[in-house]
Order: C-alpha cells, then structure tokens, then sequence
C-alpha cells in the first residue's frame, strides 16, 4: 500500500519578527513525487516558510512535520542530514573551486574529513574519493555539466550556476528539494535546460520539490500543484488552471496581467 503521508506538512505555523507578523497561521502540504509551486506577492512570506523548514528560523507557533515526524526547532545539518535540502535565489557557489569540486565536497561524513584516516587508512579515503567522483561525474552528466568539470565555479554564467547548484542538491541524495527562484537570471536556452533537469529528477530519481518562483510562465508550465501565498497566509491552491482562474489570486499577485 502506497504511503500517503505528506513528505513536508506545515501546520498552523506563524512567524513574528517583533510586532511584524511573516507568517500567519499558515497550513499547507507537499505530497511526494510532485513539483509543488509557492507563488505570491513579495512580502508574502514565502522565503520565511523556506528559512523555517531548513532550520535557519524558529517557529513562533505550529508545526513543521517531514515524513509525518516533527522537524519544526532542529538544527539546519540536522534537518540536511534528514534529506531536506534548498537551493537559494542568488547561488552560493564555491568559486575558487572547479565545478567537480564543488559537487564532491557535499556527501557528509567523509572519511578523509578526519586528518587520522590519511595517515592511517589512506586506501579507505582513495576508494571513497573515486566512488563520490564517479558520482559527481554522473549528476554532472545528467546535468549537461560534464564538458565544464575543470571550470572554476566563478567562471560560470548565471544560468549554468543554478544548474550547478541542482547538481550540488543531487549529490546530497535528498528526498524534498526547496528550489528558491530557479528562474532567475536564466537565459531562455538554460532555462529550457533547467526545466527538463527538474522534471527528470521529480519523475526518473523520486525527488519532491518546492519551488519559490515569481516567473508565472515558468510556474504554470513546471509546476502542479501551486500554492499561493499572501500577507503571511495561503489563500489558494490547485492546478496551474485552477490558480489562473481563481479571483483571490488575480487580485492578490496576479493583478492586472490576467485581465
């Protein structure tokens, strides 16, 4: 029997900075398999839900549950040791390091991490190095990032860094992959490009993914179901056609651009 427990549940969640509320008793889930779209105005408190669930801010109220199991309060390595990993709006690329690089420093737990083992299980830290670059090479193949393996990360354009940082998310073997703004800064062709990488990881490897985008068109096209957001609170969900028909939504984010 299929398990239907939400991979990511938010309930109930507030979030108060001072007197300002970012969050606002906002409810909503995330079902395995899907590509699930949080849209909405800026200021509506999407990237507040994102720093929640990786960790980086605490709750003023509600829960974060993954897998049905609290992860509201843990620290962010811990809840990246659960398989919940995020990508951000501008990337956080190493940029003195090559591209293969960057993908093989994120497996955790290295062997090679703990200065005894070179010295004492040199052949331990060789074979685990050659396993992770045989899968560095293949997430960078996946992502039609082979042929610039050797390039510094910095040399990159702004559309092959965010194809880095999904191959970066691919390494940690997650299981829910919050994607911040993945069209920004991409050029029509890398966008196409980024699209069909998403669509191949959610449908081909299992991953689940949440994606914060303001580019409607890039949301409609990828994203099923979208889940609206606005002043803190969720007041829409459904499928893209649903979502582009929905008054609250016209008048809260989309605004003029529909009518």
């Amino acid at each position: 029997m299929k398990d239907s427990t939400p991979i990511l549940e938010i309930r109930d969640v507030t979030k108060d900075f001072g007197g300002l509320r970012a969050v606002n008793h906002c409810s909503f889930q995330v079902q395995r398999g899907t590509i699930t779209g949080l849209i909405g105005p800026n200021g509506a408190g999407k990237t507040t839900v994102f720093n929640l669930v990786t960790g980086f801010l605490k709750c003023t109220g509600g829960q974060i549950l993954s897998h049905g199991k609290q992860i509201g309060g843990l620290l962010p390595h811990e809840i990246f040791r659960r398989g919940i990993v995020r990508t951000f709006q501008i990337p956080r690329e190493l940029r003195r390091m090559s591209v293969l690089e960057n993908l093989m420093l994120v497996p955790s737990n290295q062997v090679g991490e703990q200065i005894w083992s070179s010295w004492l299980l040199p052949w331990r830290v060789r074979h685990q190095e050659q396993d992770i670059e045989v899968r560095a090479l293949e997430v960078l193949r996946f992502v039609n990032l082979l042929d610039l393996k050797d390039e510094y990360a910095c040399n990159l354009s702004s559309g092959q860094k965010k194809l880095l940082e999904l191959a970066r998310t691919l390494m940690a073997e997650p299981h829910l992959v919050l994607l911040d703004e993945p069209g920004a800064g991409v050029n029509p062709t890398l966008m196409n490009q980024l699209v069909e990488d998403i669509r191949k990881s959610c449908y081909e490897k299992g991953l689940t993914f949440l994606v914060i985008e303001h580019d409607m068109d890039l949301v409609m096209r990828l994203c099923n179901p979208v889940i609206v957001m606005c002043n803190g609170e969720k007041i829409a969900e459904g499928s893209p056609q649903e979502i582009q028909q929905d008054q609250r939504v016209l008048e809260a984010y989309l605004g003029g651009q529909n009518q």
